[in-house]
């Protein structure tokens, strides 16, 4: 089975179940629509590159940890599109989950699809309890303080913060948590995979802060011009568009440079680069330049 069908089959055995009690409809509403229809899933597909280039062990454990990272990723777009940090009517090109629900609704969302991650991860991990460990562990880090997503958003709370210090929790964290689950589920050396998830996140993220300026709405389907209407720190802002591109094509060939000895380590870099080039797509690449 194709690893985009595996995640989708792990989202939504896993929304199901929130939906199959009698629980209140909306929130029910809410976390499919949170959810589906998905996004590039890029996180949860690098998690079962990276279990598949170690080894593929253990393949329900990769699923779950690939599921748990999606489901934190939409979590904290729902929160991420609150009125109170970016106010966002639309993500995915549809409304925002406050736009659609109401505000607390999302917040009740978020929160929910958090826990449904944990639970999902136990739950995949029960036939490997000697990984298990690890794993939770690692995506916890990724999500909550000092450095996860939470401290990443956190920072734009603060006065000033370093650039690179705050993309790194924003976006990195996740990446660096989803290259470290995929390597722990397939019981390689979590450790040895974080460099290449913390590159793989900044490029993202820099990629991000160039369409902001550079893209349409229905481009990239949310809100553009945020960074400057809410004064976030920017690539594309303290680097100037040639800068972030430069910055860009850096981190892409540390990514590469990154990936570790192991079975597959050069089918893995031939996906790496073939998904990293859908980052910043050539035509705003050449807006850029």
């Amino acid at each position: 089975m194709e690893a985009s069908q595996r995640i989708e089959n792990a989202l939504k055995a896993t929304i199901f179940a929130a939906q199959a009690a009698d629980g209140p409809p909306l929130l029910q509403q809410a976390l499919g629509y949170a959810v589906f229809p998905g996004g590039a899933r890029v996180r949860p597909r690098l998690t079962l590159a990276v279990a598949t280039a170690c080894g593929g062990g253990c393949p329900r454990l990769a699923d779950s940890a690939a599921a748990a990272i999606e489901l934190l990723h939409c979590a904290s777009l729902v929160h991420d599109d609150l009125p109170c940090f970016d106010d966002a009517s639309s993500r995915r090109g549809k409304p925002s989950v406050h736009a659609a629900y109401g505000e607390r609704i999302a917040v009740l969302a978020g929160d929910a699809l958090i826990v449904m991650a944990f639970d999902a991860l136990a739950a995949g991990g029960s036939n490997a309890p000697e990984r298990m460990p690890a794993v939770l562990r690692i995506i916890a880090a990724g999500v909550g303080a000092p450095n996860g997503i939470v401290a990443g958003q956190a920072w734009e709370c603060e006065p000033s913060v370093d650039l690179s210090k705050y993309q790194q929790s924003k976006t990195g964290a996740l990446f660096a948590a989803a290259t470290m689950a995929g390597a722990a589920a397939a019981d390689g050396n979590p450790l040895q995979w974080r460099r290449l998830g913390e590159c793989l996140g900044e490029a993202f993220q820099v990629a991000d802060d160039l369409c902001d300026v550079l893209a349409r709405t229905e481009e990239c389907g949310k809100p553009v011009g945020r960074d400057v209407a809410l004064d976030r720190p920017s690539a594309a802002r303290e680097l100037g568009l040639p800068g972030a591109v430069a910055r860009l094509k850096g981190l892409i060939e540390d990514a590469l440079n990154a990936v570790p000895d192991c079975p597959g380590r050069d089918a893995l870099q031939t996906l790496l680069l073939a998904e990293s080039k859908r980052f910043l797509p050539k035509d705003m690449a050449q807006r850029a330049a």
